[in-house]
């Protein structure tokens, strides 16, 4: 079963990966900081204040979100996640971009060769129907589809 959500492209691109969903804040900082400063390539999420992220790989996957939070930092780690080849496959938020985090995969798609869609104001029904392991599916228009298993 597919459903389509539509969202702003912040950052176009095409790109198909498995959900990683978060319904929580995601704490950009937090969650990349042992795989920045001690070569996990993985990018395994390191935030244990994120229940839904903590201990899971992040590189290659599609980060569902509602928003970050925390450090000002966030658009800096982004671009170094990208720059390191540890960066989700895309970022999709169901809320607004905050600014550090456009920043930040902005810089991302200007300054690396890493492709890094991101997507906002996907709304909370797509956050509430996407799950951890779905497919997702991003179009260079935002238009964003989750595939359901079975």
């Amino acid at each position: 079963m597919k459903k389509t959500f539509k969202g702003r492209p912040v950052v176009p691109g095409r790109v198909t990966a498995e959900a990683l969903v978060t319904h929580a804040g995601f704490n950009t900082l937090a969650s990349f900081q042992k795989s920045l400063m001690f070569g996990d390539k993985n990018a395994t999420c390191s935030d244990q204040n994120n229940p839904d992220l903590n201990g899971k790989q992040m590189a290659g996957k599609a980060l569902c979100l509602p928003q970050t939070i925390g450090s000002t930092t966030g658009g800096m780690v982004l671009y170094t996640a990208a720059s390191m080849h540890r960066q989700p496959a895309c970022l999709l938020f169901s809320k607004p971009i905050d600014s550090l985090a456009a920043a930040g995969a902005i810089l991302a798609d200007v300054w690396t060769d890493q492709s890094m869609p991101t997507v906002d104001n996907l709304g909370e029904e797509f956050l509430d129907y996407v799950n951890s392991g779905m497919k997702i599916t991003v179009e260079e228009d935002g238009t964003v589809t989750v595939e359901s298993q079975g």
